[in-house]
């Protein structure tokens, strides 16, 4: 079996970021920060680790500032050097030449069809695929210790954590086949089942391999839960034509799409860091005001 090697990743970020409202009105639920640094570069930095070497942001109206953020700012680095400051925080949030192109979702007509927009620029590759607001947090990174799988067993692979049954509602569910290590068969594919007849509760996270197959099954435009166009059916599709597993990373997911686990990521990832973690350790342990 010849696996192709991993060069692309797809970034659906078109959502208008409605479970967070107001603060998504005018900017896009991508572009706010956890900490220091967009939700955005959190993703763009899992897929550099690994070894993304093309980035394919799927926009819609109002998301201009995602490209503009991985532009350069001249004006910026110039008053930057102009009073002696280093340049370093921002190169994070550089891209060469060629690394980010941006398509158009002109209607918002579910994942399955953000994906779809970017099928003249995946080509006939393999890609992967990154949903910004799962934010995932682990070393390596979810998407480097999919690769590693990917490298071993090619074909699909996503990446899936057990959820509470009284939520397998809100997520693709994983028919589960044998298991090895970290990686399960998958045999079949069911979006947002109810608890009484979810086959397991192996729920599919926003981190996907996918071979440019995927897109033909796309192509047909068929529509399902929610009248949307679902990336899980057209994935079911490839069962039992190429190999298909679901992998569970070594990472946790903070799902930054709601104000809850906002939130909880931003306190988790600061308590993690040196420069904040002990101030929140303090406040959180009783002080009436954070040092400052």
């Amino acid at each position: 079996m010849t696996i192709k090697p991993l060069r692309k990743a797809v970034f659906p970020v078109a959502g208008l970021g409605t479970r967070l409202l107001p603060a998504t009105k005018t900017m896009p639920k991508e572009m706010l920060t956890v900490i220091d640094r967009p939700l955005i570069q959190y993703a763009v930095d899992e897929a550099r680790e690994a070894g993304i070497e093309q980035l394919i942001f799927v926009t819609g109206r109002g998301k201009w500032s995602l490209v503009d953020y991985f532009d350069v700012s001249f004006e910026l680095e110039a008053t930057m050097r102009e009073k002696g400051k280093s340049l370093a925080p921002l190169e994070p949030s550089r891209v060469p030449y060629g690394e980010l192109i941006s398509v158009r979702q002109q209607q918002p007509l579910g994942l399955g069809h953000a994906v779809w927009c970017a099928r003249h620029v995946v080509g006939d590759e393999p890609f992967a695929v990154l949903l910004p607001d799962d934010l995932m947090a682990g070393t390596p990174g979810a998407l480097k210790q999919m690769v590693d799988a990917y490298n071993r067993v090619g074909g699909n692979i996503v990446c899936a954590e057990e959820v509470a049954p009284e939520k397998t509602g809100s997520y693709g569910i994983v028919t589960p086949g044998a298991s090895d290590g970290n990686l399960t068969e998958v045999r079949g594919l069911v979006e947002k089942p109810e608890p009484e007849v979810a086959p397991s509760r192996l729920g599919v996270i926003g981190r996907y391999i996918l071979q440019p197959e995927v897109m033909r099954e796309l192509d047909a435009q068929e529509t399902g839960a929610g009248g949307e166009i679902q990336l899980t059916d057209a994935m079911a599709k490839l069962i039992g034509k190429q190999p298909f597993h679901a992998v569970k990373v070594d990472a946790v997911r903070h799902d930054c799409g709601d104000r809850q686990g906002y939130v909880l990521a931003t306190l988790a990832l600061a308590l993690q860091r040196e420069d904040l973690g002990p101030v929140v350790r303090e406040f959180m342990q009783g002080s009436t005001s954070p040092r400052t």
